[in-house]
């Protein structure tokens, strides 16, 4: 089994080759191919992964190339997990809205528009090259925005699932408040990428008995502690919102917030620095504790279990997964990409019916940035201010047109090296 990961070099890669060094029973892999342009980031990692499988006895091959036609060659599934632009370009998505009084996030309002116009055509670029490579490949898409990015691939016609952490973290999560086995966990998690929320928690499967009531009631301070919301916010919901619902719950006060402490992306790009350095020591032959504030707890082991689902059967029955519709959610088209739980197999991801009618405080804001979305990648695919502006102007977190005026000028300045078009 041969499987590719395009972003190689990212300083998250030894979490996933940790997860695959530990799961070879479940994802029997022969050949792991990192693919990045940095052919320093990839010596780095590339080092490290082959450590890391070596000192856990993992039989597997893995070969480094900046070479895409030839890392995708043959692959079985090929896992995404690019940024485009780098750090660098996260950083001007997390500053630049603030100047308009706007949320600066890398994944939602202005700066996930950016984030998305400058990502989904190269991820399409590659996505054709791996059909080239082997039409039966899976895509397992990780960049973000995610459920944008799996939008244009399902949109093309590629085998694609788009994968978040978030589930399996609040999976994890839940389980060790509960003093249960996380595969005893199973979430009715409905909503969009980064725009979900957990609507029951389950026991020993969909139809088991729902404890979030409990859960809440026992644990609602270190819940709602992690998401950074009031504890009567979740009592009043009755639900366990995202943490990125934050950005829409209470806008104004993160917008402060982020005004007065250094960005996110300026804290991951001093991390990376350290990890890389870390990275290059010859005797270091695990994934650092140093890599867990890096973000993407536990997307080792999601990927492994979508992946062998997909491949061999061997993954778990039920995974939260960005996939079409399908008539799931009926306020929603059928061709929008949701994150639900569904039942994944070799023929992809088939959304589990919801248990029950999507509360309309919730549906609203679901079909309000499906929307959005739709916008959004037509902007990335087509171009053009107007389309971009149409895009900022019906995000929830923006909605004037004034201040969609400003944030397109921004925009279309901070990423004009990377938009064909502009």
């Amino acid at each position: 089994m041969k499987l590719t990961v395009v972003g190689g070099g990212s300083t998250y890669t030894p979490e996933l080759i940790d997860g695959f060094a530990r799961l070879r029973d479940t994802l029997p892999v022969t050949e792991l191919v990192l693919m990045d342009p940095s052919a320093e980031r990839l010596g780095l990692v590339g080092g490290l992964a082959r450590r890391i499988f070596a000192r856990q006895g993992h039989p597997g091959r893995i070969v480094t190339t900046s070479d895409l036609d030839a890392a995708v060659d043959g692959a079985d599934a090929v896992l995404l997990q690019l940024r485009v632009g780098g750090q660098a370009a996260r950083e001007q998505d997390e500053t630049w809205p603030l100047e308009c009084g706007c949320v600066g996030q890398e994944t939602t309002g202005a700066g996930g528009l950016a984030k998305a116009l400058r990502t989904v055509p190269v991820v399409l670029d590659i996505a054709e090259r791996v059909r080239r490579a082997n039409p039966r490949a899976w895509i397992i898409d990780f960049t973000n925005p995610v459920g944008i990015v799996t939008r244009a691939l399902l949109q093309e016609g590629h085998r694609a699932v788009g994968l978040c952490n978030v589930a399996i973290g609040f999976q994890r999560k839940f389980a060790a408040l509960l003093g249960v086995a996380p595969s005893a966990v199973h979430l009715d998690h409905v909503g969009l990428n980064h725009l979900t929320w957990e609507t029951a928690v389950r026991l020993d499967g969909p139809e088991g008995e729902d404890v979030l009531p409990r859960l809440l009631a026992g644990h609602g301070d270190a819940v709602a502690a992690d998401l950074r919301l009031p504890r009567a916010v979740l009592d009043r919901l009755g639900v366990v919102p995202s943490y990125y619902l934050r950005y829409f719950y209470a806008h104004d006060e993160v917008v402060e917030e982020l005004r007065t402490k250094p960005s996110r992306a300026a804290e991951v790009a001093a991390m990376e620095r350290r990890l890389l350095e870390m990275y290059g020591d010859p005797d270091l032959a695990e994934k650092p504790e140093l890599l867990a504030q890096r973000g993407g707890a536990f997307y080792s082991e999601a990927a492994v279990d979508l992946a062998a689902a997909l491949l061999t059967g061997a993954g778990s029955p039920y995974q939260v997964v960005n996939t079409r519709n399908a008539g799931t959610l009926p306020f929603l088209p059928d061709d929008a990409v949701i994150e639900v739980q569904a039942a994944v197999g070799s023929k992809g991801a088939a959304p589990l019916p919801t248990a029950a009618p999507v509360d309309p405080l919730y549906a609203g804001l679901i079909a309000q940035v499906t929307a959005y979305e739709d916008l959004a990648l037509e902007a990335a695919l087509r171009g053009g201010r107007d389309r971009v502006f149409r895009a900022l102007l019906s995000h929830p977190l923006v909605g004037q047109y004034a201040l969609a005026d400003r944030l397109t000028d921004r925009l279309i300045a901070h990423n004009r090296e990377h938009l064909a078009w502009a």
